[in-house]
C-alpha cells in the first residue's frame, strides 16, 4: 500500500510522488546544477529531491519562467533564446563550475504525435509568447553551451521518437557534437512508470561525462566503443490510477458529444475507438488497474478520463501523475499543460541519484 502522507512504498520507492515544496528537505550537498529549457522546473525539482543545488535556469517562455521563479526563487534566471544565451560574455563564474548542466530541448519535431519529418528544419512558434525557432537545431545550441561552460556532466532529455526512423542520423550527429565538445555520451530509453512515477512516459536521456574526468569509469561497450560505465536500471513497483485517484472529485458538466463517446469507450481505450471517423483519439479513458497514460502538453483536449465516473481527471490527479508537488504555484499556466511539458521530478531525481553515486561522488 502507498503511504497516504508521503505517496511512496517504504523500501520500494526512492522518492515520493506525493509531496509538497513546503515540507520537502533539499540538502543541496551533492553539487551545482543549471537547467536550460527549464519550463516550470520539473527537472529542477528532481535535482533538488536528489540533494543538488540548482542555481537557476534559461527559458524562452515568459509565463513559464514566472512560474519557475515563483516556486524556485533561482539565483539566476535568463529569459531568452538559448541561441543568444550561449553567446553571453557576462555569465557568472559559478556557471563555469557546474557539476551538471541539464536541458530538455523542445522536441515536437521528433515526437511520435507530431509531423516528424515534415517539420524538420522549419521555424515554429512553440507556443504563444515565444519567438520562432528551428526546433531540431536547439539540441546543438545546448551542446554549444556545454562546450562553453564545461560542466562535469551533461544530462539532456528528449522524446522516444528521436530513436526511430530517419531521426537516428540526428542522434549520430548529437554523438559527434558531444565528442567535439569534449564529452563521452551515451543514451538510455527510460520509462517513468518503472521509476516511481504514476505515469507511463518513455523518454530518451543523453548523459555525457567530460573526457578528462572519465578515465576511472571507462569500459568497452563493444569492439569499437569505449565509454564511462553507468548503470541505469529501474524496476520499482508500478503505481496504478486506482492508487492515486481522487475519490472525492467534483463531477463537472460534460457536453453530450463527449458524454456519448465516454459511455461507448471501454477503460484502457481512447475515444477514437467509439467515434465513427476515429476522431478524439487523444481522449483516453483510464483503466483503474493500469498506470496512467502519458500526460500530453495540450492546452485543450487530449485529456485522461475516469473509468467509472463521467469526468476528466482533475488538477490534483495530474499533479500526482506527474510527481509534481501538491502546493506548486502554476501562476497563469494550465496545470495539465505545464506538467505535460515537464520531466517528472521523480524521474529526474532517480537519474541524478545514480549519476551522483556512480560518478560525481567518486571524482
Amino acid at each position: 500500500m502507498s503511504d497516504g502522507k508521503n505517496g511512496f512504498e517504504k523500501n520500494k520507492h526512492n522518492f515520493p510522488y506525493k509531496w509538497t515544496l513546503k515540507d520537502a528537505v533539499f540538502t543541496k550537498d551533492k553539487g551545482k546544477v543549471f537547467s536550460c529549457f527549464a519550463c516550470g522546473g520539473g527537472s529542477t525539482m528532481g535535482y533538488k529531491l536528489a540533494g543538488f543545488d540548482v542555481l537557476g535556469c534559461n527559458e524562452i517562455d515568459p509565463k513559464m519562467i514566472e512560474a519557475y521563479k515563483a516556486n524556485h526563487n533561482p539565483k539566476y534566471a535568463y529569459l531568452e533564446p538559448i541561441q543568444t544565451f550561449k553567446l553571453r560574455t557576462d555569465l557568472p563564474d559559478e556557471l563555469y563550475n557546474l557539476d551538471i548542466l541539464d536541458g530538455s530541448p523542445p522536441c515536437s519535431s521528433f515526437s511520435m504525435a507530431g509531423n516528424r519529418e515534415k517539420d524538420w528544419g522549419k521555424e515554429k512558434v512553440f507556443r504563444e509568447g515565444q519567438a520562432e525557432q528551428v526546433l531540431d537545431t536547439l539540441f546543438f545550441d545546448f551542446i554549444d553551451l556545454a562546450k562553453k561552460l564545461q560542466p562535469k556532466v551533461v544530462i539532456a532529455e528528449n522524446v522516444k521518437g528521436l530513436l526511430l526512423g530517419n531521426a537516428k542520423e540526428y542522434v549520430r550527429h548529437i554523438y559527434r557534437e558531444f565528442d567535439l565538445a569534449g564529452y563521452y555520451v551515451q543514451h538510455w530509453l527510460l520509462d517513468a512508470s518503472k521509476m516511481g512515477v504514476p505515469q507511463r512516459r518513455e523518454r530518451v536521456f543523453f548523459i555525457a561525462l567530460r573526457k578528462d574526468l572519465a578515465k576511472p569509469f571507462l569500459k568497452s561497450i563493444d569492439l569499437f566503443t569505449i565509454a564511462p560505465e553507468l548503470h541505469l536500471e529501474f524496476n520499482e513497483p508500478e503505481i496504478t490510477y486506482k492508487d492515486i485517484e481522487d475519490v472525492n472529485a467534483v463531477l463537472p458538466e460534460v457536453r453530450k458529444s463527449f458524454a456519448d463517446l465516454w459511455i461507448n469507450t471501454k477503460p484502457g481505450c481512447n475515444f477514437g475507438d467509439a467515434h465513427p471517423k476515429g476522431h478524439y483519439f487523444g481522449e483516453y479513458k483510464q483503466h483503474p488497474d493500469n498506470v496512467c497514460n502519458t500526460i500530453v502538453a495540450n492546452t485543450n483536449g487530449s485529456l485522461l478520463w475516469h473509468y467509472e465516473k463521467l469526468r476528466p481527471l482533475n488538477d490534483y490527479e495530474y499533479k500526482l501523475i506527474g510527481s509534481y508537488p501538491l502546493d506548486y504555484n502554476f501562476q497563469t499556466n494550465k496545470p495539465k499543460y505545464l506538467i505535460g511539458m515537464s520531466v517528472p521530478p521523480v524521474m529526474t531525481a532517480q537519474i541524478a541519484k545514480q549519476v551522483y553515486e556512480q560518478w560525481l561522488s567518486k571524482i
